[in-house]
């Protein structure tokens, strides 16, 4: 691991966003609550949470970091037909929380995958990315177009 001791506190963000690409008939189950393992926003939100939250067992030599802070904002989008998904992480640690919102938005679109693969085994899970990042050595990033 890298040793970020000797790093002050300071204050982070990271903004990460993904999508899920599914039938229409998926998007309009999860939109109405009419999906047969039931809300799958609200699920997908709490495993985003959930796996946000444990990041450093996902990923190796990744720092625990504790989270003051994890939002998720899903928008559904007709054409073509599928679920934006976007998470925003904040801390006051020694370094980032990027890895938590990439894992938030990971699991939240696998989730919906897993909730849905009744109704459509096609669904693509792509565009999982850093869109912003604040606090530490390295300053602000902002991906360019979003």
């Amino acid at each position: 691991m890298v040793d970020v001791g000797a790093k002050p506190v300071t204050a982070r963000e990271a903004i990460a966003r993904g999508r899920i690409e599914l039938s229409r008939e998926a998007l309009e189950a999860v939109v109405s609550g009419s999906a047969a393992k039931g809300d799958v926003l609200g699920v997908a939100r709490i495993a985003g949470i959930q796996a946000a939250k444990r990041t450093s067992e996902w990923i190796p030599l990744c720092h625990p970091v504790a989270l003051d802070s994890l939002e998720l904002a899903f928008t559904p989008e007709s054409a073509p037909p599928a679920i934006a998904i976007e998470a925003r992480a904040r801390t006051s640690a020694k370094t980032g929380v990027e890895m938590e919102a990439l894992v938030a938005v990971s699991a939240a679109a696998l989730t919906i995958y897993d909730m849905c693969k009744s109704l459509d085994r096609g669904m693509v899970i792509g565009e999982v990315r850093l869109v912003r990042k604040s606090g530490g050595k390295s300053g602000t990033y902002e991906r360019p177009g979003g």
